[in-house]
Parts: C-alpha cells; sequence; structure tokens
C-alpha cells in the first residue's frame, strides 16, 4: 500500500515525525523491557536531565528539555510514585520544589547506562550511519531552531507578496469582492459599478487597487484607495479569499494601504462597513480608524449595508 504522510511530503511533516519519534520510543521501550529495566519512553528525558545538572526546579527542568511545565509536572508525578525522584523546598524560593533523583533513581540510571543506553544508541545510529545520523541530528536542530524563532504563521506572511493592478488581474478584484459581498450581504448598484469597471472608477481617477498573494495559494486578497473628489479617498472593496483567512493576510495587506495612503496626497480617508463585519472592524480599529458619524451622515448612503463609518487619522500619522 502506498504512504500517505510520505507521499504529501513537507505538508505532513510533523505527523510523519510524530509517527516517526512514536516508532523510535516504541523500538526504545522494548529494549528496556528486553533487559529488565521497565523505564517508561516519556520518562527517559527527565531522568536524563536529572542525571546530567542535578536538581532542578520544574521550570528548570521544562527549560533543559524544550517541553511545557505541565508536561514535566505530568511526568515527574509518575516518577515520584515510582520512587525514582525526591522532591525538597527549593532553599532559595520556598514557594517552589526541586526535582532530584532517588537512591532508586540513581541505580536505575546507572543500570541504563550500562546495559540499555549504549545499545540504544548504537542501533539508532545503525539506521543511518555514523556520517547520516550526525546529519540527520544537524538538521533536526536546524529545523528546531528554525520554528523557534520563527513560525509556520509568520512564515506564511513572509511568503506573501503585494502587487498593484493591472488590467490581467481586474478578475480577481471582482471575484474576491463577490465572494464575501454574496456571502454576507447582497449585491448593490455600486458594488456593480465599481468591480465590474475597476479602472474606469479607481485608477484612472487617481486611485490605488492593491492585490496580496501567497507562493501556495495565489492572490486571495484585494484592496482599494478610490478617489471621492476633494481630496478624500474611501478605503473600500478590501477582502480575502475564505480559504486564506486566518493567515493573518488581511492584517498585512491593511498595513501596507495605509502605508500607501500616508504618502499620497489626500486630505481625507474614510471607509464604510458594517457591523456584521465585527472582525473587519476591529482590525480597523487596531490599525488607527475612528468611528465618525460625520463620516456617516455624508457618505453612508453609498450603500443600503452600511450602518458603520471610520475615519483615518491622516494628520499626524507615521509615514513608514
Amino acid at each position: 500500500m502506498s504512504d500517505l504522510l510520505e507521499e504529501l511530503g513537507a505538508l505532513a511533516l510533523g505527523s510523519r515525525l510524530k509517527r516517526l519519534a512514536e516508532r523510535m520510543q516504541a523500538e526504545a521501550a522494548q529494549v528496556h523491557d528486553a533487559y529488565g529495566d521497565g523505564c517508561q519512553p516519556a520518562q527517559f528525558p527527565l531522568l536524563a536531565a536529572l542525571d546530567r545538572y542535578g536538581p532542578l526546579k520544574v521550570g528548570e527542568a521544562a527549560e533543559r528539555l524544550g517541553v511545557s511545565q505541565p508536561s514535566v509536572t505530568r511526568t515527574a508525578n509518575t516518577m515520584i510514585e515510582d520512587g525514582m525522584i525526591d522532591t525538597e523546598v527549593d532553599p532559595e524560593d520556598r514557594r517552589q520544589k526541586r526535582l532530584s533523583l532517588s537512591e532508586t533513581g540513581k541505580a536505575r540510571v546507572l543500570r541504563q547506562k550500562i546495559a540499555v543506553w549504549p545499545g540504544v544508541t548504537q542501533a539508532a545510529r545503525s539506521l543511518l550511519g555514523d556520517e547520516d545520523m550526525d546529519a540527520f541530528l544537524e538538521m533536526i536542530t536546524r529545523i528546531e531552531d528554525g520554528l523557534a524563532e520563527s513560525g509556520f504563521v509568520r512564515r506564511i506572511e513572509a511568503m506573501t507578496e503585494i502587487t498593484e493592478f493591472t488590467d490581467e488581474l481586474a478578475h480577481h478584484f471582482k471575484d474576491i469582492n463577490e465572494e464575501w459581498i454574496n456571502d454576507m450581504f447582497a449585491m448593490e448598484e455600486t458594488d456593480r459599478r465599481i468591480l465590474h469597471h475597476p479602472r474606469r472608477e479607481i485608477i484612472d481617477k487617481g486611485g490605488k487597487i492593491y492585490f496580496i498573494s501567497t507562493p501556495a495559494l495565489g492572490i486571495v486578497g484585494t484592496c482599494a484607495l478610490m478617489p471621492m473628489g476633494d481630496g478624500a479617498f474611501e478605503l473600500t472593496k478590501m477582502g480575502v479569499l475564505e480559504r486564506a483567512r486566518g493567515l493573518k493576510i488581511g492584517e498585512k495587506l491593511l498595513a501596507h494601504v495605509l502605508a500607501e495612503a500616508r504618502r499620497m496626497e489626500m486630505k481625507e480617508l474614510y471607509l464604510l462597513t458594517n457591523w456584521k463585519c465585527a472582525s473587519a472592524i476591529h482590525l480597523y480599529e487596531k490599525h488607527g480608524f475612528v468611528h465618525d458619524d460625520a463620516v456617516m451622515r455624508a457618505h453612508g448612503g453609498d450603500y443600503s449595508r452600511c450602518d458603520v463609518a471610520m475615519n483615518y487619522p491622516l494628520i499626524g500619522a507615521a509615514v513608514d
């Protein structure tokens, strides 16, 4: 049978490493059982840490092992019950306890160092050979260091690209906005005029339309700065495809558009929306937009769905 995780490649890297780790731990457990040790695989890292570093507080052990404190606490509790770990009040902070190997624990570590650890080490190295195993371990370290530096969400954000309008991209402007408008409201005449004629309604009047894309998903979001006369611009038709939501695509796009707006010659920047778009409103507020009744009175009638109007304070806004 085919191996789905293998076929999925990097997409299933986490699942495949988890499967490999479970298999490796099961193999090591068999070695422990064969030599009469009976140590559980989950106990080994804490046992080795206390042997190498001596008494440790739970937080110190978690930091040494790169795992969560609750995980260390759970493991320590089982080892305390088994008589392998002793606890004592930390002399420097009496609110905390230190973990240390009991005499039973020290004896178990000594047996493992003689009868178990060398065999497990050599068996593992025999899978790839010494040189390849060293390279493999180095690669694992690179992965761990890379994740510590930047997780998947930030890496996806970093891979996004923002481009400006071309006639070839006009259909993305229409498709992306039609998706969210039809999902939440109903298309209005103003929507149709702008989405079907973006060059005439926005670009040729001195406005801007931006697109954001990712290598995997292509163009997934768009936003426009539409001239409304007398130096006023409307931030409008901002949308992200449903399949790309949750990746902070909209936040990165909005930050870019506002940076561009601050460079342009405009006297006012406002937007019109609806309270149903709660997450979008929160995003606008986060980036400096404020609710404005005057904007609502002046422009709210442009859309029947509009019940929220916001203004962006261009004066004093920093230029990136």
